[in-house]
């Protein structure tokens, strides 16, 4: 049997070793095999279902992998993960700390088998630290970031979705994290680990706003400040059919051309940084939205830089005309989700789809770390990999 087939993409030739989990873990993985890398999903053998139970063809936590079954607490399902990581370049994992340790997986025995391998951790707060081994979600995350604080309206923080800190400051991190210590060691033959914590990544998204509070120009209160909905020039206004709009329009040039097709007052435009104007003027834009539509509004600002969009529904938002010029969205079978981002000139990635169910993408699999089919066979016999 030959190798697996490489795949398209800037990591074509590079394989990356997944412990199974929930959250940013395997979207890192999703994104890391999108851009070409060869992903094995290891899975416990006798893990339950999920509480989020997907079924297959929109289960993007196993889209674009290998799946891998393995018993771990045996010693012969350790033996096979060091052999997996011995040829691995990128181990990524989701375990709150010590569980790697305790499988005898941990960075120093992967290290002994392979000096160059990049150890990817993901956690909420961290390797170290008071709140280690404490459980946590995107929300507990991002209260104890500061972000969650100047998310909102006034009266309550709101979080938003999971985005912030589980994919943002957790996933982008992750996997930003893991391709520098790459660069690292094509200079120095030598792979690291790779320590992301979600409270740290999502305070390094608010970075900017601790600039801006430095500097006079953020106050810590939400609802208040350019950028939070405390500006009536970047906000969210309702519309007649009870749709809604989102204004952006934050530069001088920009708002004049917003205050020309709203109409408003021409008072306004000189003085769109006068927060004693701003009650007034958020009334007055408020008002003028309630006359039309969204899409009539949408209309409206159409071929201007007034940076008024309409807010799309999830549903909407693939059926939107850039969207589908720029084919941001894409098919994987039945599912059309979200197309790989970023976008390579020479290498492009490849939306992933669910993996085979069949022993020869196993067995394939396996025989790029060195694995016989007879040896794969014998993993499979002996319960230590279940097909």
């Amino acid at each position: 049997m030959g190798p697996v087939p490489q795949k398209s993409g800037p990591l074509a030739g590079l394989t990356v070793v997944e412990m199974a989990g929930l959250g940013p873990v395997p979207l890192a993985a999703l994104m890391l095999s999108e851009m070409g890398a060869e992903v094995l999903r290891i899975e416990r053998t006798d893990a339950g279902r999920p509480f989020l139970s997907l079924p297959p063809e929109y289960d993007l936590d196993r889209h674009g992998r290998i799946i891998l079954k393995a018993d771990l607490k045996r010693p012969e399902g350790r033996a096979l993960m060091l052999r997996l990581l011995g040829k691995a370049d990128i181990l990524i994992e989701g375990f709150r700390p010590g569980v790697m340790e305790r499988l005898g997986l941990g960075p120093a025995e992967a290290a002994a088998a392979n000096p160059g391998l990049v150890y990817g951790r993901m956690t909420g707060f961290g390797q170290d630290g008071p709140l280690a081994g404490r459980a946590g979600h995107d929300i507990t995350y991002l209260a104890l970031s500061g972000a969650l604080h100047a998310i909102g309206p006034q009266d309550k923080p709101l979080p938003p979705l999971n985005l912030v800190a589980d994919y943002g400051g957790g996933t982008m991190m992750l996997v930003g994290g893991v391709l520098a210590a790459l660069v690292e060691r094509g200079r120095t033959g030598k792979g690291q680990v790779v320590d992301a914590a979600m409270v740290e990544g999502a305070a390094m998204l608010s970075a900017p706003l601790y600039a801006y509070m430095a500097a006079g120009l953020w106050q810590d209160a939400r609802g208040v400040n350019l950028l939070d909905g405390g500006a009536p020039f970047y906000d969210t206004y309702e519309t007649a059919d009870r749709r809604h709009v989102a204004v952006g329009c934050l530069e001088p040039q920009f708002f004049a051309e917003f205050a020309h097709l709203l109409p408003l007052d021409e008072r306004f435009v000189p003085g769109q940084y006068d927060r004693g104007l701003w009650q007034d003027m958020r009334t007055a834009i408020a008002g003028r939205f309630l006359l039309k539509t969204r899409d009539e509004w949408t209309a409206t600002f159409a071929d201007s830089d007034a940076c008024v969009a309409p807010v799309l529904s999830l549903a909407e938002a693939k059926d939107h005309p850039h969207n589908r010029a720029r084919r941001t969205f894409a098919k994987a079978g039945t599912l059309e989700r979200p197309a790989p981002a970023p976008r390579f000139s020479r290498t492009p990635s490849a939306i992933a789809g669910p993996p085979g169910d069949g022993r020869e993408p196993l067995a394939a699999a396996l025989a790029r770390f060195g694995l016989t089919v007879k040896e794969t066979e014998g993993l499979v016999s002996s319960g230590i990999l279940v097909q």
